[in-house]
């Protein structure tokens, strides 16, 4: 059920939320434990062992990078998305979690709406003038306006909240699991869902999403790797190994500083990759082992 809320707004760079907004977030960290991680490999070397089916089997890719442009090392990056040349970006974490605009060129943060600090903030996705946004486990999405950054209302979900992007007809949302969960982004309840598989075995962990010339990408939580998923069959593509794109000297909290950001510029072409607490933001090539450019 979405709950319609008069916010109050204060200055630019704050909003509070009217007290229908229930559902305070324990103060915990996700868990790793029971999700297996997607295979680390490494670009010109084959897996270590063979997929359960090789009809299945996904092409492994690699990168170059075209541009490399500054980034807020203290954002806990969660959502991203470039539109009209403007980046916009999501922070997680507990009493940091913000919604804003930043600068491509500079990586100055031009405007922000902070959320309250009981929400951990997660992914974010267009849609039309609007901007959504989820939150980890309360259960609760916010709707702010796509100039102002103003919030307009709430609306509810069950699970958690991970990433999110849109196609032309849907929301597509992840959390955490192998299931992706397509959205009517009208009524922002759940019109159908999808398994995500690779090599044929259910691949969880799916995290920031970007929807991609007629494909969902996903960063694996934890992982150096984005997958391209099949909208249609939930198979995966392709890996992306971006290892070493930031390097380890580079991330001062190793298991937090994961790769995690896509956007895309589909006027352009141009693909953008960043992570939790990186200092840069990469303008990428997807390229196959044998160097040849996507």
């Amino acid at each position: 059920m979405r709950k319609l809320l008069r916010f109050p707004v204060i200055g630019l760079c704050a909003f509070s939320l009217a007290a229908a907004c229930s559902g305070a977030e324990t103060a915990t960290s996700p868990s790793a434990e029971t999700i297996p991680a997607v295979p680390v490999v490494q670009a010109g070397t084959e897996p270590a062992s063979p997929p359960p089916n090789p009809a299945l089997r996904p092409v492994i890719q690699s990168y170059e990078v075209i541009a490399v442009y500054p980034h807020d090392d203290t954002a806990f990056t969660q959502g991203l998305f470039f539109h009209e040349g403007v980046l916009y970006e999501s922070t997680g974490k507990y009493g940091e979690s913000t919604v804003r605009r930043t600068d491509l060129e500079t990586g100055k943060v031009e405007q922000f709406r902070d959320l309250p600090p009981e929400y951990f903030g997660e992914g974010i996705a267009r849609w039309d003038d609007r901007i959504i946004a989820l939150t980890w486990r309360a259960g609760l999405g916010f709707v702010l306006d796509l100039e102002t950054l103003a919030p307009q209302e709430a609306f509810d979900y069950v699970g958690e909240g991970w990433g999110l992007t849109a196609n032309e007809t849907h929301l597509i949302q992840s959390d955490g699991t192998p299931i992706l969960r397509f959205l009517d982004p009208d009524t922002l309840q759940i019109s159908s869902t999808l398994v995500v598989r690779l090599n044929g075995k259910p691949l969880a962990k799916l995290n920031e999403l970007e929807w991609i010339e007629d494909e969902i990408w996903a960063n694996v939580w934890q992982s150096d790797q984005i997958v391209r998923i099949d909208p249609n069959s939930g198979n995966v593509l392709s890996v992306i190994d971006f290892t070493g794109l930031l390097p380890e000297s580079e991330r001062a909290q190793p298991a937090e500083n994961v790769l995690n950001g896509i956007a895309y510029d589909a006027e352009t072409g141009r693909l953008f990759v960043t992570g939790k607490y990186w200092p840069k933001l990469y303008e990428v090539r997807i390229i196959d082992i044998a160097g040849t450019s996507e």
